[in-house]
């Protein structure tokens, strides 16, 4: 019984992973089970069983995607202050490597804003808590209207970013907001 379970904790953890890598190259507001599957090498039957329902599948990719995004974000290093997070957190987002996270984040964080009792329930609060603790770290006793200030410019960024490609023009706007942060 222990064997079997093993391996199908091995078994779940790469189709989490497979999957997780299919929703980073197309996106989860269209995914069906069936193409999902074909494509990591699964079948709808056992990605069910597995995860229980396409909706406790997407709450675990979601999951692995705020898992994947904090510890990027953990990697940042030490910035002395508000000014110096927000610099590193854009030079971080501006990276094209991060652009399929950065989409899908976006996508659930639309979703999650008007179907708030399905499976993207409570991912956009999430994100925003998870992003002010991290501004709160670089920063101890920052006023929280601060923290909320850097991520609105950060996130507003990111999302002009991703829709237009455009990083020449958001770059500019969030050095624009450091600079004025600085002197702050």
């Amino acid at each position: 019984m222990t064997q079997d379970r093993t391996r199908a904790s091995a078994r779940r953890t790469e189709l989490l992973e497979a999957a997780y890598a299919y929703v980073l190259a197309h996106g989860l507001t269209d995914m069906s089970l069936r193409p999902l599957a074909a494509a990591i090498g699964s079948s709808p039957r056992v990605l069910l069983f597995l995860f229980g329902s396409k909706d406790g599948l997407i709450r675990e990719l979601l999951a692995r995607a705020r898992a994947e995004e904090l510890a990027l974000l953990d990697r940042l290093g030490e910035p002395a202050g508000l000014a110096g997070a927000a610099e590193r957190l854009w030079e971080w987002a501006a990276d094209p490597g991060h652009r399929p996270l950065l989409r899908l984040w976006t996508e659930a964080y639309a979703r999650s804003l008007v179907e708030p009792d399905g499976a993207w329930s409570g991912f956009a609060k999430a994100t925003v808590d998870d992003w002010l603790k991290v501004l709160a770290a670089c920063e101890p006793g920052a006023d929280p209207a601060r923290l909320t200030l850097v991520l609105a410019v950060l996130r507003g960024a990111i999302l002009d970013l991703v829709a237009t490609g455009d990083e020449e023009r958001t770059g500019r706007a969030v050095r624009l907001h450091v600079e004025r942060l600085a002197r702050m």
